[in-house]
């Protein structure tokens, strides 16, 4: 394996997105979709060389997953699991603004993950590690990979807290995650993700360049040099599932590219707004050359 610019894990799954109500039956459209997985695209689609590891099932959900990671440009270090089945996801659109999300993913082969799945891609080597609570929270042995990639030397580290109540109780994700808070770079959550990991000011306290999420207000990021903000751009929302792995995906697009962090609180916002004003989790993720889009005026055509 090379080296990458960014190392990322976890589980991705089927994701399965219903045009109607799921117990009427209907039509449906089949991708893929995970919080890494999609921060992993997002970067590749704006020029990183990013891998991805992790576990699939040898089925042919798994080879789904494969195939589209591939095509999107993403390295991978997917280990086929023959005793388990890849993860699904399903999504429903009960109303304009509302998603409805069912995960079956016990027992998957996502959940599976154990740390020495991570020993080839971890030697490999990445300029920046990317880690969120979710795979966190699948458990014992994807925690445990966790802890063993943040304390693997020699990158930065970020940590989105992306805290899902229906894996674990806040609780226990503040007793996983607030100690791998303290000891990484960047902490990227909401502000109620960040007070389960310890709060904004243990976090700055700690060395932590710490992001706050705050959906269409857009984001600010507290750092040694002091507070940023940025506002979000108003586009019409037509999914939000996705929204945050795609700003961070942004924002950790410009800190490898040295910007400051207003230029990186910026591109964090664009990628976002790109996410959100498209269907699916990640399918509308910008190029780094459609960064400048949002900037023309409403109605314009390319031509």
């Amino acid at each position: 394996m090379t080296p990458v610019d960014v190392l990322t894990f976890g589980e991705a799954m089927v994701a399965v997105r219903a045009d109607g109500p799921v117990r009427l039956g209907g039509a449906a459209r089949l991708s893929i979709a995970g919080a890494e997985s999609n921060v992993a695209i997002g970067l590749a689609r704006l020029g990183h060389a990013v891998r991805f590891a992790g576990r699939v099932g040898s089925d042919e959900s798994g080879a789904l997953v494969e195939r589209t990671l591939r095509a999107e440009g993403v390295a991978l270090a997917l280990r086929p699991d023959p005793d388990a089945a890849t993860g699904l996801v399903l999504f429903e659109q009960r109303l304009p603004d509302l998603t409805r999300v069912e995960y079956h993913r016990a027992g998957s082969a996502g959940s599976r993950l154990e740390p020495d799945d991570l020993t080839a891609a971890l030697a490999a080597g990445a300029r920046l590690l990317h880690v969120t609570g979710v795979t966190a929270a699948l458990g014992p042995g994807p925690l445990d990979a966790v802890r063993r990639a943040v304390a693997h030397s020699g990158w930065r580290v970020c940590l989105d807290v992306n805290h899902r109540a229906r894996l674990w109780s806040a609780a226990a994700a503040a007793a996983a995650l607030g100690p791998l808070a303290r000891r990484v770079d960047v902490v990227v959550g909401s502000p109620e993700e960040l007070e389960l990991v310890g709060g904004v000011g243990a976090l700055r306290d700690a060395g932590c360049e710490v992001v706050v999420k705050l959906g269409a207000e857009g984001a600010r990021a507290l750092t040694a040099d002091g507070e940023h903000a940025a506002p979000g751009h108003r586009v019409g929302v037509v999914d939000s599932v996705g929204a945050g792995d795609a700003f961070t995906a942004g924002y950790l697009s410009a800190l490898l590219d040295g910007l400051a962090v207003p230029g990186r609180l910026a591109r964090g916002n664009a990628v976002g707004a790109f996410a959100v004003a498209t269907r699916g989790d990640w399918e509308g993720l910008p190029t780094r050359a459609e960064l400048d889009l949002l900037g023309l005026p409403g109605g314009a055509a390319l031509r």
